[in-house]
C-alpha cells in the first residue's frame, strides 16, 4: 500500500512502523476473504462441497485478523497521537475489516446452502446467480486493488457494478418469487433467495470498502 513511507524502513518512525504493519495486515484479511468467497463460489455452482471444510478454516483465521486489526486500530488511536491523515486512515480501517469479516461470515453461508441445495436438481436461474457472483467477487477485487493502490477513483467506479449487482437481484428474486413448479418442496427457492440476498449485500460490503479508500485519500466520503 502506497501511503507516506517515502523513506527507508530504518528511518521510519514507530509509530509509521506500526501504521505499515496495521496496513500489510488489512491486505492479508483481504486476501483471506477473496480466497473464501471464490471458494464459496466453487461449492455453490461447481458442486465442490468440500470446498465447505475449506471456508470454516479460512473464517477462523479471518476472524482472528479481524480481531488482531481492531487491537491494532484502538492501540494506536489509544496510545499514539495521530496526525489528521493517520485518524483518516485508521478509522477507515476500522470500518472496512467490518466489511471484509462480513463478506467472510456470508461466503461461509453461501457454502452451507451449497450443501443443503446439493440433493436437488440445479435450478434455472443458477447460471444467472452465478454471474452475480462472479460481479461481487471482481467488485471485492477491485476495492482491495483500490486499497493496495489508494486509488479513489478506482473506489468510486466500484458503485457503477453494484448497479449490475443490484439488477441481477431483483430480476432473480422476481423469478424465484414467480415460481410455481415446486414438485412439493420449497427449500430450494427459500435456499436460493437467501443464495441472492447474501450476494448482493457482499456486493454492498465491497462497494463500502471502496467508499473507505476514497475517504482515505480525500477526506470525504462519496
Amino acid at each position: 500500500m502506497k501511503l507516506y513511507f517515502p523513506r527507508s524502513n530504518s528511518e521510519l518512525t514507530h509509530f509509521q512502523r506500526l501504521l505499515r504493519r496495521l496496513e500489510q495486515n488489512v491486505l492479508r484479511m483481504g486476501a483471506l476473504v477473496e480466497s473464501s468467497f471464490r471458494l464459496s463460489h466453487q461449492a455453490l455452482f461447481e458442486r465442490k462441497l468440500e470446498t465447505a471444510h475449506e471456508i470454516v478454516l479460512l473464517d477462523e483465521k479471518i476472524d482472528r485478523y479481524y480481531r488482531k486489526i481492531e487491537l491494532e486500530c484502538t492501540t494506536l488511536l489509544a496510545l499514539q497521537t495521530p496526525a489528521a491523515q493517520d485518524l483518516r486512515v485508521i478509522s477507515a480501517f476500522l470500518q472496512l475489516v467490518r466489511d471484509l469479516e462480513r463478506i467472510g461470515d456470508y461466503a461461509e453461508d453461501l457454502a452451507e446452502i451449497a450443501v443443503k441445495l446439493f440433493p436437488y436438481q440445479p435450478h434455472v436461474c443458477l447460471p444467472e446467480i452465478e454471474v452475480m457472483s462472479n460481479q461481487a467477487q471482481a467488485m471485492l477485487a477491485a476495492s482491495l486493488s483500490a486499497l493496495g493502490d489508494l486509488d479513489a477513483n478506482a473506489g468510486c467506479n466500484i458503485n457503477l457494478l453494484d448497479d449490475q449487482v443490484d439488477s441481477a437481484y431483483d430480476r432473480v428474486y422476481q423469478t424465484l418469487a414467480q415460481e410455481r413448479d415446486f414438485e412439493g418442496v420449497v427449500e430450494p427457492i427459500l435456499l436460493l433467495g437467501l443464495a441472492i440476498r447474501h450476494l448482493e449485500r457482499m456486493a454492498d460490503h465491497a462497494t463500502n470498502i471502496g467508499k473507505r479508500v476514497t475517504y482515505i485519500v480525500t477526506g470525504y466520503s462519496n
